[in-house]
């Protein structure tokens, strides 16, 4: 067995490291019990968000160092291997500045649609990407809000609706984008419908009912794709915060001819937990699948915190454990405020870089997510794991080459002793206190 360890107080980031034996003063030890024969879902992968805040922030950067931050996310062999991850159709509050693709008003046939833009940064960072990859990433596109002219408040930022006359102009734009970046090297995976429906921000969004936005599916976006002969691009529902996402599902997929074109649904962590709903939405529509398309810690960069790393595990396991098959974490990195953010909506990012300084600082996030992104490959598949304590939170997978992952974390300010049960009881060990750790079986 290889053990992978990243805690605090120690210089442990990934590192290949033997847990210590446990000792008798630490107390009974918890069972932590795998067993491979019981699988569950197939994973899709891990990743992040190409957003054009990110893109600008790695373009700032030296080539040096801009490719030491496409290796740590992408390279398969020494970083973190992504595969799978989002991007922006039209800005976000990660943008510059608000901008559309089809921007001129009343162009209903798209004639003036192109991607410009997304040429002069977010383009050439996705192909940097790929290149370091050496694949394609499997990419999900997720609009903010539909041009200004096509909304009830004429504008994208603050919310308002998607004009009924315009939903079938809005479908078309989907495809021009998604032929776009066909056009320019990058397949699409799949696209969401609507980044946060529920939400009216001060930034770029766009509200539907779930009414609103099985009709769209329906009607609109489902049969253009069809035509346009993308019938392949999965098309994800809801991409919104876990406390809605049931009554949300029920809705969609209670309409045949909706859910027909819906791969699943997709769900964010802001708010409180709602780890059950997840659970939920897979034990009412078992032939659907769970994605988590946007997690970040909000309210600043939060250099140095540790607890980032944790909630980002915590949500993982959580997530995971109720059937999640991929994780999408928000921007891929940042500067050193948090941003850029044209409202100043300001997030933490698991790489921040000093542009000035020409250097980038990965956070503990970064460091937490690479435990499931360096070793749990697409195409594995979760197995039966359960821990005899709580303070023991831990996920396993089998990957396709037959070898056993398991990922332990320990959020307690104590050294948790614990024995390893798959096919046989293992020694007793010592998670140490706020730490986790990837457990390497062939």
């Amino acid at each position: 067995m290889r053990s992978f360890l990243t805690a605090q107080g120690s210089g442990h980031r990934l590192a290949l490291a033997e847990l210590p034996p446990a000792t008798d003063d630490m107390g009974p030890a918890a069972s932590l019990w795998v067993d491979a024969g019981v699988a569950f879902q197939t994973m899709l992968g891990f990743g992040g968000a190409f957003t054009e805040a990110a893109a600008h922030t790695w373009l700032a950067l030296s080539p040096p160092q801009q490719d030491a931050v496409l290796r740590a996310c992408f390279d398969p062999e020494v970083g973190h291997s992504y595969t799978l991850c989002r991007v922006h159709m039209n800005s976000c509050d990660f943008s510059l500045g608000n901008y559309a693709h089809a921007d001129t008003p009343g162009d209903t046939a798209l004639n003036d649609f192109r991607i410009d833009r997304d040429e002069q940064a977010l383009l050439p960072f996705l192909l940097a990407a790929q290149r370091i990859a050496g694949s394609p990433i499997r990419l999900l596109v997720s609009p903010w809000s539909p041009p200004a002219w096509m909304k009830t408040n004429r504008q994208m930022n603050h919310g308002g609706g998607l004009l009924p006359e315009y939903r079938d102009a809005w479908a078309r734009c989907y495809v021009r984008f998604i032929q776009a970046y066909a056009e320019r090297g990058i397949p699409v995976w799949g696209v969401s419908v609507q980044n946060e429906p529920a939400a009216t921000q001060r930034w770029d969004s766009c509200v539907y009912s779930a009414e609103e936005e099985r009709d769209f599916v329906r009607d609109h976006l489902g049969p253009q794709l069809e035509a346009a002969g993308l019938g392949h691009v999965k098309i994800v529902i809801w991409d919104h915060n876990r406390d809605l996402m049931v009554e949300r599902a029920a809705t969609v997929y209670a309409d045949p001819q909706a859910a027909k074109y819906v791969w699943g649904t997709g769900f964010h962590w802001y708010g409180e937990d709602h780890f059950d709903h997840v659970q939920l939405v897979h034990d009412a529509w078992p032939d659907k699948q769970l994605l988590f398309t946007e997690g970040c810690q909000e309210g600043g960069p939060h250099t140095g915190s540790w607890a980032l790393g944790e909630r980002y595990a915590r949500s993982m396991i959580n997530d995971i454990n109720r059937w999640t098959v991929g994780w999408i974490d928000w921007n891929l990195l940042l500067d050193q405020q948090g941003g850029p953010n044209h409202v100043g909506n300001y997030c933490s990012a698991p790489i921040l870089a000093d542009t000035a300084q020409d250097r980038f600082e990965c956070q503990s996030s970064y460091f937490y997510i690479g435990h499931f992104a360096r070793f749990v490959k697409p195409g594995a598949r979760r197995i039966l794991c359960a821990a005899s304590r709580e303070a023991l939170e831990a996920t396993a997978f089998v990957n396709p080459d037959g070898g056993v992952v398991v990922v332990a974390m320990n959020r307690t300010e104590h050294a948790l002793p614990f024995t390893l049960n798959l096919e046989r009881s293992g020694p007793p060990l010592a998670l140490p206190a706020r730490s986790i750790t990837s457990l390497l079986l062939p």
